[in-house]
């Protein structure tokens, strides 16, 4: 753009304005009082002022050498105060309050109305003056011709003048789609998007005052009549609009040219009808296009349980990187929900529903589908994390004596569990979406996530209190993991060969829950050995006072060992010479160690013969 030409969008201003000081939320008086302020300001640094005290001082006129982006703002600004201010007293009118004077109120309105047109038609022959002059581009004076037709066309519906208010809104609304249509940006769309859903409900009020059959049809009704007066009501059109297509041709092959790539929805396109999304949208975009490697990573690390060390070097790296990453999506993202939501209070405190095209998908749905995204990422993160934590970490043993020797740190598996219970709260606040509740396959897929999730949570919880010592408490946890892990492959069964959006946000394939089962299983057989070696198998045993079970004694006394064959495996087996000289034992079957006493023989008893003498001694007491 050259030095001379200016940079005035009617609507972009406007429209800014309006959504920043009070009209999101129909405070008229709020936005008049701005409006009051922002004209003081610009005629105080456009010398403009009528001089001080009671001398009165005479502006000259405006000429088109002298116009600058100023001027055509301050003419923007005071129709937009008047307007405003109309609209505040037609609103005190209808209060039961001010039923005595709301004739005198519709009166003032009416005049303040006319006085609203009044600017704004001073301010498009501002503009038109401006691009003869070569000073103005032909976007900037379709706008300004736009702003002044539905200001127009809104005074004539409110005199109840529906034919004229018809085919002034009807030639905006044509201009609208003009500029929709050659947009060179996509904030420039949604701009002209969101004027033509605003007059939209005025035109088939209109058409259905005059008693049209298809009041309904304003496309049909905007063909119509745009067709038979756009030339009528504006100078020049056709060679404006050629024009206009001529500079987004040449805008187009611009460096600068943001588009916003079309938002999907189970096939269909979610429509972004607001300035404001657009902007924090881009945001997003931008963000994503950092995530695409590190995300990968992260899918297949969140699927790992066993924690895997093949190429753990690179798998930190990448996962730092993403994590970075996540962290500027999850910020854009944010700010998209906050602007969503704020649309959304806007459009329910003001029970308005003109901001959404008839058939299409309104400012809830957006905001639940950007709250759907948050929550996925925040998902994806939490899982990078999870699988980063345990492959920088070695595995617990499961019934390996080597693995045993490796002592895992303390803080590992809480860590875990804590990154494992925030995905689970993600994916209940996921379900509870309007936009998951009314698809019963996309519900299904995230129920089974989050089941999935919770029993890897118990698997987790599970090896917090096996390292304690507390081996029932984590042989209960791997009960409940497993069952868990039953609701989900039921669950998937359901689902099996039907695509839903939680694939791609949390995937779930077959094989990782082989993967979590065997490690399960593995978990539970391992923790059933240590708590019997460590106490026996009781709850409240004592580990001191625990005594050898029978079956050891049985097998030390009763089993047979074959001692060159330990011999052997041990390393220590005796040389083939020695093994020759000594003679081969002959195997007996074992004895006991109660066979293996001696003891003494009971010794028999000696019989004597017994004579007369012996009989008489007794007798007398001798032995």
């Amino acid at each position: 753009m050259s030095e001379g030409k200016l940079s005035f969008q009617a609507l972009q201003l406007a429209n800014e304005q309006r959504s920043a000081y009070g009209l999101r939320y129909n405070d008229f008086p709020r936005y008049r009082k701005h409006c009051a302020n922002r004209t003081h300001r610009l005629r105080s640094t456009l010398k403009m002022t009528h001089g001080k005290g009671r001398d009165f001082k005479k502006l000259p006129p405006l000429t088109v050498e002298v116009a600058k982006d100023g001027h055509l703002q301050l003419l923007l600004f005071e129709a937009e105060r008047a307007w405003a201010y109309s609209q505040d007293l037609v609103a005190q009118s209808l209060l039961p309050a001010n039923e005595p004077q709301s004739g005198s109120l519709r009166h003032s309105a009416t005049g303040r109305f006319r006085r609203a047109v009044h600017w704004s038609t001073q301010l498009l022959s501002h503009c038109q003056s401006l691009y003869a002059s070569s000073r103005l581009t032909p976007s900037s004076l379709i706008q300004a011709t736009v702003y002044a037709l539905i200001l127009n066309g809104r005074f004539l519906r409110y005199r109840d003048d529906f034919e004229d208010a018809l085919i002034q809104l009807s030639v905006a609304r044509s201009l609208l789609d003009q500029l929709a249509e050659r947009a060179g940006t996509s904030r420039d769309q949604a701009l002209a998007t969101l004027f033509s859903d605003e007059i939209g409900p005025e035109i088939r009020y209109c058409a259905h005052e005059l008693g049209r059959e298809k009041a309904y049809d304003i496309d049909a009704i905007v063909k119509e009549l745009a067709g038979k007066h756009q030339g009528e009501i504006v100078e020049r059109c056709e060679g404006l609009i050629k024009a206009f297509k001529e500079e987004g041709a040449g805008a187009g092959k611009g460096e600068g040219k943001k588009k916003l790539e079309t938002l999907m929805w189970e096939g269909q396109p979610v429509p972004v009808r607001n300035p404001e999304l657009v902007d924090v949208l881009l945001k997003v975009q931008e963000a994503e296009k950092k995530i695409v490697i590190p995300r990968d990573i992260g899918e297949t690390g969140a699927a790992d349980d066993e924690g895997k060390h093949k190429g753990k070097s690179e798998k930190g790296i990448g996962s730092k990187k993403g994590v970075a990453a996540y962290d500027a999506i999850l910020l854009a993202l944010s700010d998209a929900e906050d602007v969503a939501r704020k649309l959304m209070e806007a459009q329910e405190s003001t029970r308005s529903t003109s901001t959404s095209a008839a058939g299409s998908r309104d400012v809830q749905f957006v905001h639940a589908y950007i709250v759907y995204q948050l929550l996925s990422r925040r998902i994806q993160r939490d899982l990078l994390l999870v699988s980063t934590l345990l492959s920088s970490h070695p595995p617990r043993a499961q019934g390996s004596v080597k693995m045993k020797k490796e002592q895992v740190d303390a803080r590992l598996y809480p860590a875990v569990v804590k990154l494992l219970e925030t995905v689970i709260q993600s994916l209940t606040q996921m379900r509870n979406l309007s936009i998951v509740d009314e698809s019963p396959d996309l519900a299904s897929a995230v129920e089974a996530r989050s089941t999935y999730t919770k029993g890897r949570r118990c698997f987790f919880l599970a090896q917090c209190y096996v390292l304690v010592k507390k081996y029932g408490e984590g042989l209960t946890l791997l009960e409940h993991a497993t069952m868990h892990l039953r609701e989900t492959g039921s669950i998937l069964l359901t689902l099996a060969d039907i695509s839903t959006p939680a694939d791609t946000s949390y995937p779930l394939p077959p094989a990782s829950l082989d993967v979590i089962e065997s490690s399960i299983s593995a978990a539970s057989l391992s923790t059933k050995n240590e708590w019997f070696a460590y106490n026996g198998g009781t709850l409240d045993g004592d580990p001191n006072a625990y005594k050898k079970p029978l079956f050891f004694d049985i097998a030390l006394n009763y089993v047979q060992l074959d001692m060159n064959r330990l011999l052997e495996r041990a390393g220590k087996a005796p040389s083939k010479r020695e093994n020759e000289e000594r003679e081969v034992p002959v195997l007996q079957p074992a004895k006991s160690r109660l066979e293996e006493v001696v003891r003494p023989e009971t010794p028999k008893p000696q019989i004597q013969a017994k004579g007369l003498g012996d009989l008489l001694g007794g007798w007398w007491g001798r032995k």
